[in-house]
């Protein structure tokens, strides 16, 4: 696939956020185990995380968490036989671990962000990452995300 489809609106149609909601500008690299991403929303004013005029470093952790949708999206799509888009299983943070913060902000940061997320290991329902949100080759935030995938199906026993 040709890196230029892997642009915001690429993400858009294969993650659930829509609108200013969706926070990454484009894919850089990725592989089966990481993805690298790119923003620059979170200088945007209209930035829907924003509190009180401004963007708490905590809100990184969303950015990494659309990462990990998004790679989850470029996995399913790579998958052998799968000939056609299929939306990706949908995911939920269920934890975040190991959060360092480096900043208190994000939107005084003039420098777009770096988005990383390695995926550690998963089976079946269950994924962990380790992620980092960096800008002009400092690390601003980073930690480790459990996600699960198809929540609402691990509660539906009537299949």
């Amino acid at each position: 696939m040709p890196d230029w489809i892997r642009d915001r609106a690429w993400i858009a149609a294969r993650i659930p956020h829509q609108g200013s909601m969706c926070l990454l500008d484009g894919v850089v690299a990725w592989d089966t185990a990481s993805i690298r991403c790119t923003a620059v929303s979170h200088t945007h004013p209209d930035n829907p995380l924003r509190a009180h005029g401004r963007l708490a470093a905590v809100c990184g952790i969303e950015y990494a968490a659309q990462a990990m949708a998004v790679h989850g999206a470029l996995l399913s799509e790579a998958a052998p036989g799968c000939g056609v888009q299929q939306r990706p299983r949908r995911g939920y943070l269920a934890s975040v671990r190991r959060l360092v913060l480096q900043v208190e902000r994000l939107d005084d940061v003039p420098a777009p962000l770096e988005v990383t997320a390695e995926r550690i290991s998963g089976e079946g329902a269950t994924v962990l990452y380790a992620f980092a949100v960096n800008a002009a080759g400092r690390t601003l935030l980073s930690g480790r995300a459990t996600v699960i995938l198809d929540a609402a199906a691990l509660g539906d026993h009537t299949n």
